[in-house]
């Protein structure tokens, strides 16, 4: 029984590491997104605002190489860990959908680690979100069903957007944080970029979504926009480059929201 409890607690202690590892990682890279898409709005940069854009960041850096490995075994964390908790449930949820849910974002981060460790191995290696995004749209469009293959997909992302968004100035991530531990400051500093970080990140999500049902509509995959061209698109309405600005600096929040998840996250 005791072998037992201690095999428990060392898996306990390796998958919290994970996570907290995970958390961290998506904070580098939605930080350097925000502050990508900041440069964007402001007229002073040309490197497109996504996953690649923050990669080559971190590969120009001293050290860079290393640091983009260290980011690839966080994104392996993140796997990991949310394959746990599509196992075993986090928190004490046990609900169905809460573990399909972890389950999917074990695949999705899957993919991330794997772009992450492909990027590092190949020096700046892969397609940016954009050119992805008008990839996937034209082959899918080409299937039969195609146009609303996309078409569904287009409105899945737009729904997770805007249930993104609805939580976050609900506060419900609150929940799964050790809200108890943080000091007052601390926990109206961090619900502040939780909120603002959520909604932004909402926003973004539910635009794409919106692009990709128009292309579906209009069977045209160059309507399709991936994460770079979606936040430009944020400084082409009639709030001009100030909406951009709002939406990057809640991107920055987020990597800073997620920061604040690796210390007192739940796990």
């Amino acid at each position: 029984m005791e072998s037992n409890t201690r095999a428990g607690d060392s898996a306990d202690r390796v998958t919290t590491v994970a996570g907290r590892s995970g958390f961290v990682a998506r904070g580098v890279i939605y930080a350097l997104v925000g502050v990508l898409a900041l440069r964007i709005a402001f007229g002073a940069g040309g490197e497109d605002a996504d996953r690649q854009g923050a990669l080559h960041q971190v590969a120009v850096r001293p050290f860079g190489t290393a640091l983009l490995w260290a980011l690839a075994v966080g994104f392996v964390g993140m796997a990991l860990w949310r394959a746990s908790t599509a196992v075993f449930g986090e928190a004490g949820q046990k609900k169905t959908g809460s573990r399909l849910l972890s389950a999917g974002r074990a695949v999705f981060y899957g993919f991330v680690a794997w772009g992450t460790a492909s990027y590092a191995a190949g020096s700046g290696s892969g397609s940016d979100s954009d050119s992805a995004s008008k990839d996937w749209t034209a082959t899918t469009l080409g299937w039969p069903g195609g146009r609303w293959l996309v078409g569904a997909a287009g409105l899945l992302l737009a729904g997770v957007g805007v249930a993104i968004a609805v939580r976050a100035v609900q506060r419900r991530f609150l929940r799964k944080l050790d809200t108890a531990s943080m000091r007052p400051r601390t926990r109206t500093t961090v619900t502040g970029t939780g909120v603002s970080g959520n909604v932004a990140r909402g926003a973004v999500y539910a635009v794409a979504g919106a692009f990709a049902v128009t292309a579906a509509v209009r069977f045209d995959p160059g309507r399709a926009r991936g994460m770079d061209d979606t936040l430009r698109s944020f400084a082409d309405s009639a709030a001009g480059p100030w909406l951009l600005v709002v939406v990057a600096a809640g991107l920055v929040l987020y990597g800073v929201f997620s920061f604040a998840s690796a210390r007192w996250r739940r796990f």
